[in-house]
């Protein structure tokens, strides 16, 4: 018996160092908000307000590393995304937001499976502080032409503050589905101090592309941030939108745990679409209970143009919320 215990007791330990180089860790947000909204209603149609509960991107996630030696490690990260008032999945798939396997090293970082577009992060995702880019105050003017699943990525390491994204998007048949458009996307950001600068490129096939700029400073409390985009039938799939300059600002002013917010974006028309222009801003207040959760407020409008591109008909939306999201 003591022989057996001996056995197990030095097999325990040697087994300590190689625990030690992995990690796992389950991390998560609930964000969800009580909203009434206001709708101007299709075709000349009466308006119609309603009073709504609305998930904010809600996710669940589970990611992983394990150190190999040399300098080599190896990673993973599953993303699940649901309906926070209904417990409902909110993507086609269990694991939709993200589902990828990646290896890295002095070399930079290779990825392989779903992930989001990180002309996305670089530019659009950058500048939205007060919500994080989710729910009805989110940017609906950004035109993302990228496709998240079957991609093969490449992340640089840091060359003085400059990291470089690179990603393909393969030709593949899924449920029986083919689809035959490889999509290509580039991404640059640099972080050095209180200046921060990015750039994205995204092609699907001959027809459609995008590119965006984007900066963000901070001045002591104050944050400001926008981008520029220029694509070419970004928003339409059949090829008919021609092409488009999008617009967004954005400001933080930060006291305390307080934060006041304004966001303003302006897309400009397509050229082969007439009044397909629209116009979005946001107004909100966040204060922050801890690190992991903060209480808000917005007030969102969407206001359409005459052709009603961006909500199938002219009109306004707006949304008056208050909410609540807790990380973990």
């Amino acid at each position: 018996m003591y022989k057996s215990l001996t056995i197990a007791a030095l097999a325990a330990a040697s087994a300590l160092p190689a625990l030690a180089q992995s990690s796992v860790t389950m991390y998560g947000r609930f964000n969800t908000s009580v909203e009434r909204q206001r709708d101007s209603g299709a075709f000349g149609a009466e308006s119609v307000s309603q009073t709504q509960m609305v998930n904010n991107s809600s996710r669940l996630g589970v990611k992983g590393s394990e150190d190999l030696g040399g300098g080599l490690r190896a990673g993973f990260q599953l993303e699940h995304g649901f309906n926070s008032d209904t417990g409902a999945i909110s993507r086609d798939t269990f694991w939709g937001r993200q589902s990828e396997v990646n290896l890295g090293g002095g070399f930079g970082t290779v990825r392989l499976g779903l992930f989001t577009s990180e002309a996305y992060y670089a530019t659009a995702d950058y500048v939205s502080m007060h919500n994080h880019d989710t729910g009805t105050s989110s940017d609906a003017l950004y035109a993302y032409i990228g496709r998240d699943r079957d991609k093969i990525g490449y992340a640089s390491p840091s060359w003085g503050g400059v990291v470089a994204h690179a990603s393909v998007a393969l030709r593949e048949t899924v449920n029986g589905v083919s689809d035959s458009t490889r999509i290509i996307d580039l991404a640059v950001n640099y972080d050095a101090g209180p200046l921060h600068l990015g750039a994205g490129f995204e092609r699907s096939g001959s027809e459609r592309n995008q590119f965006a700029i984007r900066a963000l400073y901070e001045a002591g409390p104050f944050t400001f941030g926008g981008y520029y985009q220029r694509d070419k039938n970004g928003l339409c799939a059949d090829f008919s939108c021609g092409t488009r300059n999008n617009f967004r600002l954005s400001g933080m002013y930060a006291f305390g745990a307080n934060e006041l917010h304004l966001n303003v974006g302006l897309a400009g028309e397509y050229s082969d679409i007439n009044d397909s222009d629209a116009r979005q801003f946001t107004v909100a207040y966040n204060y922050n209970l801890s690190k992991r959760t903060k209480v808000y407020a917005f007030y969102t409008r969407l206001a359409d143009g005459d052709a009603g591109f961006y909500r199938g008909f002219a009109g306004d939306f707006s949304s008056l919320a208050l909410g609540v999201r807790h990380n973990f």
